[in-house]
């Protein structure tokens, strides 16, 4: 058992992300180093001031630009589009671990008898046509849809059906284009020794402990409870959580974490544990300031970082605008080892200015002088991922 102030967990976890201190992830090799030790990044396609996968990177990797991304996804081919938790990009060396989901949605297609002539003209148009998106084909059918493996559904035929042969591996994501997903057949950009690899852990208690494991790296920190860090992991109750648990300490493979005043215990990787060793140095690593990813793999789950940070946090994108208590967008402000606030920001690209519409400090927060250095300083360089030249201050 490691014995941990809550101050330590604290620089643990921002360090496991490279969010503390010095960066420890750098260019196109950062990005893939780092979505590589966290296993997965949520996709979201909305877009106010860059999406929410690449707001993830932008706060970690040193000189990130968004066609660094773009192209580990859609020229090299390491990483690729598919559900995780919830809609992801994966190293795509990880492709075989979700072969069962993928059975899981051919099974699916079973009922679903109406889509088989539909996915043969989706086949042939593909190969005379090359890629193509949704709008490019229309499809005749009269069928609700609902997939399988992640949430999307719909009556939109042609939707459905790429959607459909998507969730089977038969397509991915060739590229996209704003909003706009482009498909082709999956054989053409993955190397066929994953393409055609059989699920490496047929064993579902194996399976899950994979999983978990992965989980528990994405986050840096979790405790066996529930959690919106497990969503999308099938079958994964508490009974089985708790064996997988067990198994995993029993492994050595995680290590259990005391922190001070936590009733909670919480876990940790063995891989990880030259980090926490060098927490233990009592570190006083230089401060940065970073707008944190509305899903980010630090806080997904809520309720631990509420704990250990006292910061609560919720993306009210989805909450009527009468309810909300921030904003539409609205992204947390880290600044050294604590959230400071949170901060809603526009990126209007016709005019390259960016637009910080709002600030809402934490309780007890007054900027100092070295704080509204290194704000502005995030600002500028937050301009400078969104394209924009100009930085406009809308609040007091």
């Amino acid at each position: 058992m490691i014995q941990l102030t809550n101050r330590q967990a604290r620089q643990f976890l921002l360090l496991k992300h490279g969010l503390l201190g010095e960066y420890r992830f750098t260019g196109k090799q950062g990005v893939l180093d780092y979505i590589r030790q966290v296993g997965c990044i949520q996709f979201d396609p909305i877009d106010v001031c860059g999406k929410n996968a690449e707001l993830v990177l932008q706060s970690r990797i040193k000189g990130f630009t968004k066609s660094m991304l773009d192209e580990l996804l859609y020229t090299d081919r390491l990483l690729v589009d598919y559900p995780d938790k919830n809609l992801a990009i994966i190293p795509v060396e990880e492709w075989p671990y979700f072969e069962r989901y993928r059975q899981a949605a051919r099974r699916h297609a079973e009922r679903y008898p109406e889509m088989e002539d539909l996915t043969e003209q989706v086949r042939a148009h593909i190969q005379n046509h090359g890629a193509l998106s949704s709008d490019d084909l229309k499809l005749e059918g009269n069928f609700a849809w609902q997939s399988a493996i992640h949430w999307s559904s719909g009556n939109n035929s042609t939707r459905s059906v790429l959607e459909q042969m998507y969730s089977t591996g038969e397509l991915i994501i060739q590229r996209k284009k704003g909003t706009r997903k482009y498909y082709d057949i999956a054989g053409k950009y993955i190397q066929p020794n994953l393409l055609n690899a059989p699920e490496p852990l047929t064993d579902e208690l194996e399976h899950h402990k994979w999983r978990v494991l992965r989980r528990i790296g994405a986050v840096g920190l979790l405790w066996n409870r529930a959690s919106d860090a497990w969503l999308n992991i099938w079958g994964l109750k508490s009974g089985q959580r708790n064996e997988v648990f067990r198994q995993l300490l029993h492994e050595g493979r995680i290590v259990a974490v005391a922190v001070e005043q936590m009733k909670d215990r919480l876990y940790c990787r063995a891989e990880d544990l030259p980090l926490v060793e060098a927490v233990l140095q009592n570190p006083a690593p230089k401060l940065r300031c970073q707008l944190i990813a509305p899903l980010d793999n630090l806080i997904w789950d809520r309720k631990l970082i509420n704990e250990l940070f006292g910061f609560d946090y919720t993306w009210e994108i989805y909450t009527p605008a009468l309810k909300r208590k921030f904003g539409y967008y609205v992204l947390p402000l880290l600044y050294g080892e604590s959230f400071i606030g949170r901060a809603e920001v526009t990126a209007e690209r016709k005019t390259g200015t960016l637009i910080v519409k709002n600030i809402w400090y934490e309780k007890g927060i007054k900027p100092t002088k070295p704080m509204r250095a290194a704000l502005n300083y995030c600002f500028q360089r937050f301009a400078l991922f969104n394209g924009c030249g100009t930085i406009s201050a809308e609040y007091e």
